[in-house]
């Protein structure tokens, strides 16, 4: 189970989801109104003060061995949220933030994960937009996997003649012909125009290959 502190649109569309996976959800929310709205929709629904510690302790949120604070706009409510879970030993917190500043406070604090969706979501549709990335999903380290289509220098030859790991430091993992699933790609693997292809490698160079025509 997990607990989600804080339901407002962020807060919600992740309980939402979790829920979807199949994952029971505990919805904790200082607004009767806005807890009302989501009730049904979750395994327990509590309205109470997420940054009261005592209030947490009475719901068992310290037996959680997830929970997510979602609260954004308010810095105060998020923080003395954030603090409670961690005075009362909850093993991994994750916690929106809206700036960097925020990020920080909640990081030096000692909240596990640090999400930023805004700022992530707008980095990630930046890259979508630049060449022909379908997809893109950045790591740590600055590492990132791109699903793109294959440039014209590598239609029609072995991914191992190619040199593409060589000269644009890019690795292709898996290939998708049209109306099948994805497969791992080998040295001997011919790509053809209308295929879809995974690449994996540093930020600059996944984009650099997915620039190229």
């Amino acid at each position: 189970m997990v607990v989600v502190l804080g339901l407002g649109r962020f807060g919600k569309s992740l309980a939402l989801e979790l829920m979807s996976q199949g994952t029971e959800v505990l919805g904790i929310d200082a607004s009767d109104t806005v807890v009302q709205k989501v009730a049904h929709r979750l395994t327990h629904a509590v309205v109470a003060d997420t940054t009261d510690e005592e209030s947490l302790r009475q719901l068992s949120v310290h037996e959680y061995g997830r929970a997510v604070v979602g609260i954004g706009s308010d810095l105060e409510a998020s923080l003395l949220t954030a603090s409670a879970l961690i005075n009362l030993g909850v093993p991994n917190i994750w916690a929106k933030a809206i700036s960097n500043a925020h990020a920080k406070i909640l990081t030096q604090i000692g909240v596990h994960h640090v999400v930023r969706p805004e700022h992530d979501m707008g980095k990630r549709v930046a890259h979508l937009v630049r060449g022909r990335m379908m997809d893109y999903i950045e790591f740590d380290d600055g590492f990132a996997m791109v699903k793109t289509t294959p440039p014209a220098f590598a239609i029609g030859r072995r991914l191992g003649d190619t040199a593409v790991r060589t000269d644009f430091g890019v690795t292709v993992v898996a290939i998708k012909r049209p109306g099948e699933g994805f497969t791992y790609a080998t040295a001997d693997t011919v790509l053809a125009p209308d295929d879809t292809i995974i690449v994996s490698g540093q930020v600059r160079n996944t984009e650099r290959f997915s620039e190229l025509t």
